[in-house]
């Protein structure tokens, strides 16, 4: 997403966005001079990027090459202090990161946008029923803590026995705080935003309480966690490796942080999770 007026950047049309008042503009990330899409960039201030990898370092590049002034990247998780090295979950963002801070000396500002969990994880369908996550491998109903279709739900404990903490925030809350950011005059190197914040066993409760039954729950400690990505790693199965370590990093604290200070400084009020959730799954 550039921002001077708005313009989304894609590898290829979106009618269904022209038509509801978007900008399109196509591009190509591997052109490996970056110039049509420097050339794209031209006069935009803002870049909000929503793709990883070697595109997302293309974009940066691009933008670093048009003058953007600011250039928030595909975050949208956790602090990225709190994540491991080497990093399964990575999709690029430690690379990006380091970009950008080369970047940073030359003039241009960035932002990582922290928000931890989306909500849109535990609606019908999960993430991908929301466009959201398509590439990750766990975005579907049930990949991560909760499948609240079949009433099961998973609670891995860390280091003190006792359930992972998660914050969260619902992906349009995300947008809100996002486009008032662009109102303010200096980005620190994080804005963190959450609509809620919570121990997974409580998760499970609100789960239970809006689809009115128990679930079956499996608790996880480091050992059987462990032990699950190592049968994963053994059969070769890629899905149940990124399930399993996505509970370690929620033991682990990757998705817990405090002083959102994204909350204090713009006039978004976020969404409660027990809210949203009753209204996605009301009527199913």
């Amino acid at each position: 997403m550039f921002l001077s007026s708005v313009t989304l950047s894609l590898l290829y049309p979106k009618p269904l966005l022209t038509a509801k008042g978007y900008q399109v503009v196509v591009v190509d990330y591997a052109d490996t001079h970056r110039q049509d899409l420097a050339f794209k960039l031209a006069g935009v201030n803002t870049v909000i990027s929503l793709i990883s990898g070697s595109a997302q370092l293309a974009l940066i590049d691009a933008a670093a090459q048009a003058g953007v002034r600011r250039f928030a990247p595909a975050e949208f998780e956790g602090p990225a202090a709190q994540r491991p090295y080497p990093d399964a979950l990575d999709r690029g963002k430690r690379a990006a990161l380091e970009r950008l801070r080369y970047y940073q000396t030359r003039g241009m500002q960035y932002t990582s946008f922290v928000c931890g969990i989306l909500y849109e994880r535990f609606g019908p369908g999960g993430m991908i029923a929301s466009g959201i996550g398509l590439r990750s491998g766990i975005g579907a109903e049930g990949d991560y803590l909760l499948h609240i279709s079949l009433r099961k739900a998973q609670i891995p404990c860390g280091p003190n026995g006792q359930p992972g903490v998660i914050c969260m925030t619902s992906a349009e809350d995300v947008g809100r705080f996002v486009a008032a950011a662009l109102n303010l005059q200096q980005w620190p190197l994080e804005f963190r935003m959450r609509g809620d914040r919570m121990n997974v066993s409580h998760l499970v409760q609100i789960a239970e309480a809006t689809r009115g039954v128990p679930f079956e729950k499996a608790e996880y400690d480091a050992r059987s966690m462990e032990s699950a990505l190592q049968f994963a790693r053994s059969a070769g199965e890629i899905q149940a490796q990124l399930r399993a370590i996505a509970l370690i990093a929620t033991a682990n604290g990757r998705y817990d942080f405090a002083s959102p200070n994204l909350n204090t400084m713009v006039a978004v009020i976020p969404k409660r999770f027990q809210t949203w959730l009753q209204e996605a799954w009301q009527g199913r």
